[in-house]
């Protein structure tokens, strides 16, 4: 059996604790709340601050780094497209707290049920989908790939554009 990885990275318009940010870093902890309470959900990476925003996966002090496992691509769309409206409210205001990014800045890999992904693992797949394009390896939920033992379905019916 797999479950499903998701990455994203995001890059700030100012650092964390800079005024501009307050919006963005005052519901988080809800975001996350809701991520670790819906159906399907396994794992995200955290520090000890209960989030990853300490998490520096790249060079640049700006950009923040999320990553998280699922059960199966149909859970963790109903979390990104529905979560009670809360992420995608989120999303949708991003333009307030993040500069757009040239290329892709999430993806998805099915990993062996029980795995836990790291960093460097996440990085790679992200990698390999700018270089690469959309493949089994590195993917977007525009452009799903069935998990290698197919036992996770594709979804069909997707709003038409992704709130992240």
């Amino acid at each position: 059996m797999y479950s499903l990885a998701q990455v994203n990275i995001a890059r700030t318009l100012a650092p964390l604790d800079d005024p501009l940010m307050a919006g963005f870093i005052a519901q988080l902890d809800t975001v996350n709340a809701l991520a670790d309470a819906s159906p399907g959900f396994i794992w995200r990476l955290q520090t000890s601050e209960g989030n990853a925003t300490g998490v520096k996966a790249y060079d640049d002090p700006l950009i923040i780094f999320n990553m998280s496992v699922w059960a199966s691509l149909k859970d963790f769309s109903n979390y990104v497209y529905s979560s009670e409206g809360l992420h995608r409210e989120v999303m949708k205001q991003r333009q307030r707290w993040f500069q757009r990014f040239d290329g892709p800045y999430t993806t998805l890999w099915w990993i062996p049920q029980g795995h836990i992904p790291t960093v460097e693992e996440a990085k790679e797949r992200l990698a390999s989908l700018r270089v690469h394009g959309e493949t089994a390896y590195a993917f977007s939920i525009k452009k799903q790939f069935p998990s290698p033992d197919h036992s996770n379905q594709l979804l069909t019916h997707l709003p038409a554009e992704c709130p992240a």
